[in-house]
């Protein structure tokens, strides 16, 4: 990539990526939530077409993506586990299952919605991994990828339900998500449930709640439980747990809060809140939130969310017509320019209600097979075809089009 710089210490090239977002072209203007989704009380919100001022600048592609903010923890659970230390490696894979949470603290605007076939591919080397996400099905809306980093593999395919009440959203995820390492060793999970609430009065807030179980196919296995926020909670976003082993043994306990940090101690702790642990040398830090961005906008995404619909110098010409960035609502929108955005937006909506006509006569996903469990995987061949620029096969879904061509196309 051109201006890319070697990075001594990892071996990898060092990619300089941008710390905040452009300056809008635009003022916004205000619009009323409550007008717009009063008449959808009941339904599933994932298919009422809202305006653009309620997007923040990235798609739910690339947000599968911000689940890798902190792999290192993947990395040092691969280490842990070469070097014989199984414990060790279950608890960091724990930490980074609650780590993809804290991104969502203060967020109150919903990603785009992919097209049906829509990519999106980053290529972090800095990071040591490579992650790609392609929406494979309409209806349900479903998004897979697969990511490869140093020692592991991870991937899995995602789709919510979501329940309106009028107050608050639910969205119930569905599918599972797979860690493999280099030596065998794998592990399993689903997330847990995410309310919205406040959509009308007040602060709007998001909350997660629910069990989450990571099974081991070997030495020990993991339980999780988010704690629900009440009314009067004063220390919300708890999480805690325990590593179990075959026997069904507590080996140790964690805790810690989804968007702040996560700590174990050995053995088990008894109660069902944070552990009375009496100063912090009693118990160890697994992983901690980064400090927020220090260029916050309305959107409030991270520094690692800032940089992902960047297009760094010479990533243009290697990108498929259907990666996320090249997608011109949300360019719009980064941008600032927030009429040009919503008539895009709209456009390319009445080409996503054709969806289910592709979807009927035939189409498949470009890189993602359906197995006989029905979960996707990642077929390969990616990497190679960006490598030799030859994107056949993979359609200008951003382009000008017409039902005509829809209908011809099965």
């Amino acid at each position: 990539m051109h201006g890319d710089k070697e990075d001594c210490d990892s071996g990898y090239p060092q990619i300089e990526r941008r710390k905040k977002l452009p300056d809008p072209v635009l003022r916004e203007k205000g619009v009323s939530l409550w007008s717009l989704i009063k008449d959808n009380v009941g339904k599933d919100l994932t298919r009422v077409c809202l305006p653009v001022y309620f997007n923040e600048p990235i798609s739910s592609l690339q947000k599968c993506f911000e689940d890798l903010e902190y792999s290192d923890l993947l990395d040092r659970a691969y280490k842990y586990g070469k070097e014989g230390n199984s414990l060790e490696r279950i608890l960091n894979v724990a930490a980074f299952a609650v780590s993809g949470y804290s991104s969502s603290e203060g967020r109150h605007c919903k990603p785009f919605n992919p097209l049906l076939g829509e990519t999106f591919e980053a290529d972090y080397p800095e990071k040591g991994v490579r992650f790609f996400s392609e929406k494979v099905s309409h209806h349900p809306t479903l998004i897979a990828f697969h990511c490869e980093g140093k020692g592991w593999k991870f991937w899995g395919d995602s789709n919510l339900r979501s329940k309106f009440s009028g107050r608050s959203i639910q969205l119930d995820p569905v599918g599972v998500l797979t860690l493999e390492f280099d030596d065998g060793e794998t592990f399993q999970w689903s997330k847990v449930t995410t309310n919205i609430y406040n959509l009308i009065l007040g602060q709007v807030y998001c909350d997660h709640h629910g069990l989450m179980q990571i099974r081991g196919n070997s030495q020990y296995s993991c339980k999780l439980k988010f704690k629900e926020q009440s009314i009067i909670e004063r220390n919300p976003h708890q999480v805690h747990g325990f590593v179990e082993d075959h026997s069904g043994k507590k080996v140790a306990t964690l805790f810690g809060k989804w968007d702040d940090s996560m700590y174990y101690v050995n053995g088990e702790v008894k109660g069902s809140g944070k552990p009375k642990v009496c100063c912090p040398s009693e118990a160890t830090l697994l992983w901690k939130r980064n400090e927020p961005a220090p260029n916050p906008t309305r959107y409030n995404l991270t520094s690692f969310a800032i940089t992902l619909n960047e297009i760094t110098p010479g990533l243009q010409e290697k990108l498929p017509p259907t990666d996320s960035r090249l997608r011109p609502d949300q360019r719009h929108l980064e941008s600032g320019e927030f009429d040009r955005a919503n008539s895009e937006k709209q456009r390319l909506e009445r080409r996503q209600r054709m969806s289910r006509k592709l979807q009927e006569s035939g189409w498949k996903p470009r890189w993602f097979r359906k197995d006989g469990n029905g979960s996707y995987h990642y077929v390969g061949g990616y990497w190679e075809a960006r490598e030799q620029a030859n994107w056949d096969g993979c359609p200008d879904i951003f382009g000008e089009f017409n039902e005509e061509t829809v209908d011809s196309s099965g």
